[in-house]
């Protein structure tokens, strides 16, 4: 959802917030503002626009000062309002003292703007924030508080999911900032702080930054440092400083078009860095903590339930078919936004695995809070390192994936297939469901699927001729059986995500239940076919494609001659074990969707209508 980031300190900060944005755009892009305090001529400033921040950046340079050392900044993924000039953010209280930029959603924004309305408040936007910042400025007047304790009792009065920072220019020392279900980071300098949704806008200048739980708020001032208190009942926090696993290199494109493209090149030492230090195969051992330390409550588990979204319920399903597969443990994968409202029968005997790129989400985090409501054991996989998923669960592992900046998954899916396969081969080894031949024939597969990858990618100039045949077409559908049906869905959704062109995934076999009436010459039909599993069955399912004049493009494993008889094109891949064909068979649909966007024209990193971490409902 949105990007917010500000700054507090000596140095100029125009170029610092707008900075921020830039790399924060991933979170959203339909409008975007900053707001500058000029600390010489004591006034605020205010620029904001629709469109993405590239149009704010235009617009400030034809403004002729851009001073000042406290600044806010916003860019937009809208929830309440059309994507406009009046309804970007920052937006301003009545008074024009209090200025917010805010990531989330009040959910009672409308009873809370009747009473404002009521005492003689007036609003501009459609936006449940102006409603927000009005709310703190009445709390303000009428208590006679400071602006940090009315902020605290203005969040007690909302319901719904926030972080924001807010600034008083009659005090222009301080910047008061808040976060219940929205990350929201500090990063701690010098005499000098940072604020943001997460730590890229300020990698440069400090490697040192205080993550804010759920429920807290902090006053960040200038000289005074950073004073952390809980929202609800008013205790003061010890913050936890951390120091950041994150550096500057690893957020620039490194000479690719784009970042989906370069985080696709990304996944062989995306996949090492993954299971470095707990893939040791010399050992014939997988070390993991977060197993070891809770290896008696997945053992004994009735079952496991997947919570995810999107891309990681596509991971989640794998590792349904691995888990049962090897460990032999009924799963269960679930929409996290569904389970959470379904009243889902959970015991203490489950074991909920939540998963999560960004470990914001805002409906699997619910979904991990009703799971611990019911007793169930939940273990996170998550990528980003301090995260609130990483906090919430009770055990983890992170994917070590490195930052996903394209809006369009890639390495964050074989990141965590990766992880799911590590903790499936352990628990089956620690249940003796896997024979101890077949446990080393694993790992030591698993350890050269990062050089398989480097060989798939080799693919790419022919992908590219592939895509370029069949970029016109206005639907595609992708087939795929077994292990692999999963990742036919992974890659409709890839496709339907970047190049707007409607994609379905199906199970090749259910191709005869309903599909098979929308084949023709016009069809292209993606079908994943590797030496594998179901391979005849998936033959005769291609078959049954061509014998209706439909175009047929077949991943298939390497030296194949069956489908490539049959097939338009064929897309080779290295050979490997059933079970980790996915971290594969997913790298030339990865590319052909982003071929086909970039050939059409579309914005490959930041698709419209779609943000990085959804972190609302």
């Amino acid at each position: 959802m949105c990007g917010i980031v500000g700054y507090i300190g000596h140095r100029e900060a125009y170029p610092i917030v707008l900075k921020g944005l830039q790399r924060l755009e991933y979170r959203g892009y339909d409008s975007a503002g900053i707001v500058l305090y000029d600390d010489e001529k004591e006034e605020i400033k205010l620029t904001k626009t629709k469109g993405k921040v590239a149009d704010l950046k235009a617009k400030l340079e034809d403004e002729i000062n851009t001073a000042g050392t406290i600044g806010l900044g916003h860019t937009r993924w809208a929830t309440h309002g059309v994507p406009n000039d009046v309804n970007s953010h920052p937006h301003f209280s009545n008074s024009g003292d209090l200025v917010i930029i805010h990531n989330g959603i009040i959910e009672n924004y409308e009873s809370l703007k009747k009473e404002l309305i009521k005492r003689g408040y007036s609003f501009t936007s459609d936006t449940d924030t102006e409603v927000l910042i009005n709310l703190i400025e009445d709390v303000k007047k009428k208590e006679d508080v400071k602006l940090g304790k009315a902020v605290q009792i203005a969040l007690n009065q909302t319901v719904g999911a926030y972080a924001i920072a807010v600034f008083d220019k009659n005090k222009p020392n301080e910047i008061v900032v808040a976060r219940l279900g929205s990350p929201l980071a500090i990063g701690v300098g010098e005499d000098e702080y940072f604020i943001a949704s997460d730590a890229s806008p300020f990698i440069e200048f400090t490697n040192n930054a205080i993550y804010l739980e759920d429920g807290e708020m902090a006053v960040v001032r200038r000289k005074k440092g950073v004073s952390v208190r809980q929202i609800k009942d008013d205790k003061l926090v010890d913050p936890y400083i951390q120091e950041l696993q994150l550096n500057l290199e690893q957020i620039e494109k490194g000479g690719f078009e784009h970042f989906m493209l370069k985080e696709i090149y990304e996944q062989p030492s995306a996949i090492t860095d993954t299971y470095r230090g707990r893939l040791l195969v010399d050992e014939g051992v997988i070390r993991m903590a977060g197993i070891d330390d809770n290896l008696e409550r997945f053992t004994n588990a009735k079952r496991i339930i997947i919570v995810a979204c999107g891309t990681s319920w596509h991971a989640g399903l794998v590792a349904e078919y691995i888990f049962e597969d090897l460990a032999r443990i009924p799963v269960e994968v679930e929409y996290a936004s569904e389970f959470r409202y379904r009243n889902p029968v959970i015991t203490s005997e489950d074991v909920v695995i939540a998963i999560s790129q960004s470990g914001e989400t805002a409906d699997t985090m619910a979904a991990i809070k009703l799971a611990k409501e019911k007793g169930a054991f939940v273990f996170g996989v998550c990528n980003v390192v301090g995260s609130s998923i990483s906090r919430e669960t009770h055990a983890g592992a992170y994917t070590h994936a490195g930052p996903e900046i394209g809006v369009a998954s890639t390495k964050a899916f074989t990141t965590q297939i990766t992880v799911l396969t590590l903790i499936a081969l352990k628990l089956a080894k620690a249940k003796g469901t896997i024979s101890k031949t077949d446990f080393h024939m694993h790992l030591s597969e698993l350890e050269t699927i990062p050089q398989k990858i480097e060989v798939a990618l080799l693919s790419n100039d022919h992908i590219k001729e592939v895509a370029d045949k069949y970029k016109e077409a206005r639907n595609c559908l992708y087939l795929g059986r077994g292990y692999n049906f999963p990742v036919a869905l992974e890659g409709a959704l890839k496709l339907k995500e970047i190049s707007y062109i409607h994609a379905e995934g199906y199970p090749a076999a259910e191709m005869k239940h309903g599909p098979i009436a929308l084949i023709d010459e016009d069809m292209p039909v993606v079908v994943i076919a590797t030496r594998k599993g179901h391979y005849e069955k998936v033959v005769s399912n291609i078959q049954e494609i061509k014998s209706r004049q439909g175009k047929i493009i077949g991943i298939v494993t390497e030296g194949d001659t069956s489908v490539r008889d049959l097939a338009d094109y064929v897309i080779e891949v290295p050979d490997t074990i059933e079970s980790l064909t996915p971290l594969l068979t997913t790298i030339p649909l990865q590319l052909l969707s982003y071929h086909i966007a970039v050939m059409l024209g579309k914005n490959v990193d930041q698709p419209r209508n779609l943000a990085k971490s959804v972190t609302v409902e």
